[in-house]
């Protein structure tokens, strides 16, 4: 691929963060779902730092009612900032947090009409340029991360590409499943989406993950499209409108994933991390074996 030829950059990412967390109710009720933290993390902060990995400069968070905090947390903190100067306490644990101006941007969607709706609710922002999309929900850990991988398969073939993993043959009547096409290592060539199908008719065990890099078009494609499933705007149906329209692939990210809506889900990822990290892993360890009765 010529330098002329190359695709478009991907510069801007949109998180859908306007949803209700009914799932996590009372723990909700005055904290947006996306500043759960994992160990010391909010979930929207893991989602964040992906993109910058990624090379993602401008965000936009789409947001509802009740939100503000997630916008807050990435803002300055000037009383927090001087207090820990005065007392010699390092700012390092803050400096992620920080998104210089201009490249955090927030619309509301002021009705739930579903994740199609919420991603057209940033057409204005995106503008006539290729964008990632980032359903902070899913929390993806690897090494490089997620969006990384995506841009560089991205970078080589251009187009719509989602993330993909393999699942057993029994579970994929729970997600979104690809049709596939031509394979070429991490690639897949997408003939089709089909959602939630039996098993004996699904086309594959390639599940959907939350992670997106789409076209400019897809916005013109949802602000004609009507509800689907659930009564919302689906942004399956628009992405399968795309599909043969334009180059379409799913890239099986190489990586974890947890579904971090399901509280057994959040539960899974906050032992796993803790699992991981030098800091507590040892102990983390030592209170699971007592719990369960091992030692």
């Amino acid at each position: 691929m010529t330098d002329s030829s190359l695709p478009k950059p991907i510069r801007k990412a949109v998180f859908p963060v306007a949803g209700l967390g009914t799932r996590f109710l009372p723990a909700t009720k005055a904290i947006p779902k996306e500043m759960l933290p994992i160990i010391d993390r909010p979930l929207i902060q893991y989602a964040v730092d992906e993109a910058r990995e990624a090379g993602i400069e401008q965000l936009i968070f789409v947001t509802g009612r009740g939100k503000t905090a997630i916008v807050e947390h990435f803002d300055m903190a000037f009383e927090l900032e001087a207090t820990m100067k005065d007392r010699d306490k390092s700012l390092e644990a803050l400096a992620p947090t920080r998104i210089q101006p201009g490249n955090l941007v927030t619309v509301r969607q002021q009705v739930p009409l579903g994740l199609g709706h919420a991603i057209w609710c940033a057409r204005a922002i995106v503008g006539d340029e290729p964008f990632a999309i980032f359903l902070p929900d899913e929390l993806m850990i690897g090494q490089p991360g997620c969006m990384k991988q995506m841009v560089e398969a991205y970078n080589q073939v251009g187009g719509n590409l989602i993330s993909v993993l393999e699942v057993p043959e029994d579970e994929v009547s729970s997600y979104g499943v690809i049709a596939p096409g031509k394979r070429d290592g991490a690639l897949t060539e997408v003939m089709g989406l089909v959602e939630k199908p039996k098993r004996e008719e699904a086309p594959s065990n390639l599940i959907i993950s939350g992670r997106y890099i789409l076209q400019p078009e897809v916005m013109r494609v949802l602000e004609h499209q009507g509800k689907g499933a659930g009564g919302e705007i689906q942004l399956t149906d628009a992405m399968a409108q795309m599909i043969g329209q334009q180059p379409f692939h799913a890239v099986t990210f190489a990586g974890k994933r947890y579904d971090c809506g399901s509280k057994t889900g959040f539960v899974e990822a906050t032992l796993a991390i803790a699992l991981e990290r030098e800091d507590m892993r040892d102990e983390v360890r030592a209170i699971a074996t007592r719990l369960l009765g091992l030692g």
